[in-house]
């Protein structure tokens, strides 16, 4: 009985903290070790081939320290694959190792790996781009299929991890698309979304019409195979994935990966189930706990899955050079595995990013206080939080298709609207009980509030758009759209953004009653993938969303790395008309050229007067353009378009001044 899941002597005795857990290749020999306390019998089967009849042998296993079983076997194994049979009780499962490195098709067995080899030429010498704060960063979050699956794109390798190597792409007009494109538009970091391995996808089948965004894990510590030009070669996938990073870092961009350990695709058939029966997830009784909404929520509390999780984020950092995680459901993961996170990561690189999902997707097991959601981010150092208070400030609830926000016509809110201006810090000026009842200061300093008004969930900005305010004119809809990404770009905190967004990006659905798909997770390409023949059609959108992020590069005061800083230089004008919010910070802060920026926000449908600080203002953004030129000049007052904002900077020398007739 001591070696019962979840008894004193299992969660103390047990827990093996080695390093060396999965197969540890060598020319020589390559060793194994497998953490299954609950086993009678353990045995390492070898094979040629990643799927088929090929056995190549069958050696068993030594039981060793702390739960663990071991063997080793001599000469040179790289590319051969393996699993472990493990016997529980009187039933044997066959199991993919957890610590898999790569994989066959499917992920149904691991392969052993020079990873060395498998690293494109100049790897060892790849170098992370330059990048100091979180507020420093534009993320751009991209699916792997959507960037390239369309005919339009132009790219050769469309689907694949390659098709984010390929430079020169063009639409049918010649327009930039695909890794140019990204890097005409200034984002920092690309966030894609989960790229490990995942079970809904049919690997064999890469000609056959199948899409999943890819939160369903299989393997963790895994490349996705579909994304690969051979998922057959576990070694491709691996290689491919590592090219990727290394030329969007080759093009000063990070990479930053959707991991998903809050859960599994499947409990029972698992490979963590299979391996250690029960110990991996959360149970109410005698019922598994669901806080993911997918039917299982993962322990994190416990000592070996916070150690997988960890181990995991290590890996990816360290052997593919990645620049930052994005946790789904992260409220489903404990507080103290998330500074476990933090810390290991801090010591590879303390740039690299870690945020996600500030909340869960049912009821969890684990204690509220315990939970690593939106509500406990101030307990954590580093840690962001996706911030629901602008998303639906601006455009209103994703969960009520009709509801509108402040950029699409509903009043009083200007609260919610300063509220997500100061990244959910607190600021003298911010009434809370007005800025909405979910509204707090869950935000300990602006890092940690991750802004967005549309990401791969619910509808995109634009269809939102389409059906909150159908009765108004596209041109009208055009105004909210680029209002909206005015207040994401000029707000303090970390913006982000769902690729295409920038193109008016839709995703039609002509079986839903709107006409539009809000959960695209399996959807055909036909309604995910990005339209990049668009391109033209939006120029006017494409160039505002490009000219705000070069006008934050260009501003420190916009990108400020705490809460005191805010508070001291940032203050909101007053005597305002209703369903206007404005504000000033005052310059010479953390490295501002300007001596001063004024930023204002219409969201009524008519022209606004609103008056400006003394001295004269060079306009750098308004309801049309956006950048770094002066777009014309105003002093005493100024006059504000209908559903617009205007930005302005005093006394810039970096400003590019042009003649009023080109602006």
């Amino acid at each position: 009985m001591k070696r019962k899941i979840g008894s004193t002597y299992f969660n103390d005795e047990l827990v093996y903290d080695g390093n060396d857990l999965g197969a540890v290749y060598t020319k020589e020999k390559t060793t194994f070790r497998i953490w299954t306390p609950a086993a009678g019998k353990v045995s390492l089967n070898l094979y040629e081939q990643g799927d088929g009849d090929n056995l190549i042998e069958t050696i068993p296993m030594t039981a060793d320290v702390k739960g663990t079983w071991v063997c080793e076997k001599t000469g040179d194994l790289n590319g051969v694959y393996y699993t472990y049979s493990v016997q529980i009780g009187n039933k044997v499962n066959e199991v993919v190792d957890l610590y898999a490195r790569s994989a066959g098709v499917n992920g149904n067995r691991g392969e052993i790996l020079d990873l060395q080899a498998t690293d494109p030429d100049g790897f060892d010498a790849d170098v992370r781009p330059a990048f100091n704060n979180a507020t420093d960063a534009v993320i751009y979050e991209v699916h792997i299929r959507d960037l390239s699956s369309d005919a339009s794109s132009g790219i050769r390798n469309a689907g694949k991890f390659l098709g984010l190597t390929e430079r020169g792409t063009k639409n049918r007009e010649g327009l930039a698309t695909g890794l140019d494109h990204i890097l005409d538009l200034g984002v920092t970091h690309v966030q894609i979304l989960p790229s490990f391995d995942y079970a809904t996808v049919d690997e064999t089948k890469p000609d056959t019409a199948q899409f999943n965004w890819g939160y369903d894990p299989k393997n963790y510590n895994v490349p996705e195979g579909s994304y690969s030009t051979d998922p057959y070669h576990g070694e491709v996938r691996v290689n491919e994935m590592k090219q990727m990073i290394k030329t969007l870092h080759e093009n000063g961009i990070r990479v930053n990966m959707d991991v998903v350990y809050n859960h599994t695709y499947h409990l029972a058939d698992s490979w963590f189930q299979k391996t250690v029966p029960d110990y991996y997830y959360r149970k109410n009784g005698n019922h598994y706990s669901d806080g993911s909404g997918c039917g299982n929520e993962t322990a994190s509390e416990r000592a070996m899955m916070r150690k997988y999780i960890v181990d995991s984020v290590v890996y990816w950092a360290t052997e593919y050079h990645i620049d930052g995680f994005r946790f789904d459901l992260m409220g489903v993961h404990d507080l103290d595995t998330m500074k476990a996170v933090r810390k290991a990561l801090d010591q590879v690189n303390p740039d690299i990013m870690v945020y996600g999902e500030g909340w869960t997707g049912g009821e969890s097991a684990l204690p509220a206080a315990q939970q690593a959601t939106k509500n406990n981010i101030y307990r954590l150092d580093r840690v962001g939080a996706f911030s629901d208070d602008i998303r639906d400030g601006i455009k209103g609830s994703v969960f009520d298709f009709l509801d509108k926000g402040f950029v699409s016509g509903k009043d009083n809110m200007e609260e919610n609207i300063k509220f997500s201006v100061v990244a959910a810090t607190p600021h003298s000026q911010v009434t809370l009980t007005k800025a909405g009842d979910k509204c707090t200061n869950w935000s300990g300093q602006p890092g940690q509030s991750i802004n967005y008004i549309s990401c791969h969930d619910n509808l995109t900005f634009w269809d939102k758009l389409a059906i909150s305010n159908a009765d108004d004119s596209e041109a009208d809809r055009v105004k909210m759209n680029k209002l909206g990404s005015a207040v994401l770009f000029t707000s303090q905190g970390v913006p982000f953004m769902q690729a295409g967004e920038e193109m008016l990006r839709s995703k039609p659905n002509e079986k839903s009653e709107t006409g539009f798909d809000e959960n695209s997770y399996s959807s055909p390409d036909a309604t995910n993938s990005i339209k990049w023949d668009n391109k033209g059609n939006v120029m006017d959108v494409y160039e505002y969303y490009k000219g705000l992020i070069a006008f934050r590069k260009a501003h420190s005061a916009l990108r400020m790395t705490t809460a005191a800083a805010i508070q001291n230089n940032l203050t909101f004008m007053t005597g305002l008309d209703a369903n206007v919010v404005a504000y000033t910070i005052q310059g010479e802060v953390q490295g501002e050229t300007a001596q001063n920026i004024a930023v204002i926000y219409n969201g009524n449908p008519d022209a606004v007067t609103v008056n400006l600080p003394a001295g004269t203002w060079d306009i750098c953004v308004n309801g049309k353009k956006a950048g770094c030129r002066s777009l014309g000049t105003a002093e005493g007052s100024v006059t504000v378009e209908g559903i617009s904002a205007l930005v302005l900077v005093q006394e810039d020398d970096t400003v590019n001044k042009v003649p009023a007739e080109d602006a």
